[in-house]
């Protein structure tokens, strides 16, 4: 059975670290319900036994496990999905490869980007950064009205049962998740907040408490 990502709003996206499993252990223990791994440097065959790791810590723990970049590996280790950005695989060909029933993410960076992926054969969208961060070096911010674009034109289909879901990426912390949630962002991608943590489960927990209190008015 696929999972249902539109109930997912706590987004780890963590590169390969000595310690993967216990971290990712402890941040779905805080509240992290999506685990991504976006490791750019190892060879293919060390990526999937680390994907292979965090595969199984998720399917334990019933988290959508998602690998980045790469739909073939994400087919090797039977990930629950692939995330790809603007400069990798088509998602049409990672929804050849890897099928109907995987979760594919595609990055978007710009009002035109989202739009046009939400004509893609995909499971969610990430929108961002909305403000510089260095995972994602030489990338220009967005800005927060790029979420309030997102809000509006996913407003505009109604309740559709087709409607994407979205991701808020750059500079995610408890104390910026209020505004994101004022312009209509209501999940998150985080990285900093939690990997440079030294209590993962405690931080992924402010943060998780932080989603409840700020969504909590737009639901009354």
């Amino acid at each position: 059975m696929p999972f249902d990502i539109s109930r997912c709003s706590l987004y780890l996206c963590t590169p390969d670290r000595q310690d993967l499993e216990y971290f990712v252990s402890e941040c779905i223990a805080g509240g992290v319900d999506i685990v991504q791994l976006r490791e750019k440097n190892l060879d293919a065959r060390v990526l999937i036994e680390r994907a292979r790791i965090l595969k199984r810590v998720c399917s334990d723990r019933g988290v959508p496990f998602i690998l980045n970049d790469r739909p073939d590996l994400a087919l090797e280790v039977d990930a629950d999905g692939v995330h790809v950005g603007q400069d990798d695989a088509p998602v049409e060909l990672a929804r050849t490869i890897l099928g109907n029933e995987k979760i594919i993410g595609l990055s978007t960076h710009t009002n035109d980007e989202f739009d046009a992926g939400l004509n893609e054969r995909v499971g969610y969208l990430s929108a961002g950064p909305i403000v510089a961060t260095p995972t994602k070096p030489g990338r220009e911010a967005t800005g927060i009205d790029f979420i309030a674009h997102a809000r509006n034109i996913l407003g505009a289909q109604g309740n559709s049962a087709n409607r994407v879901p979205f991701f808020v990426t750059g500079g995610i912390t408890p104390a910026t998740i209020p505004a994101v949630v004022a312009a209509g962002g209501t999940r998150f991608v985080v990285v900093r907040y939690l990997t440079e943590s030294d209590n993962p489960e405690r931080s992924a927990r402010e943060l998780r408490a932080a989603i409840d209190r700020a969504i909590a008015p737009h639901e009354l």
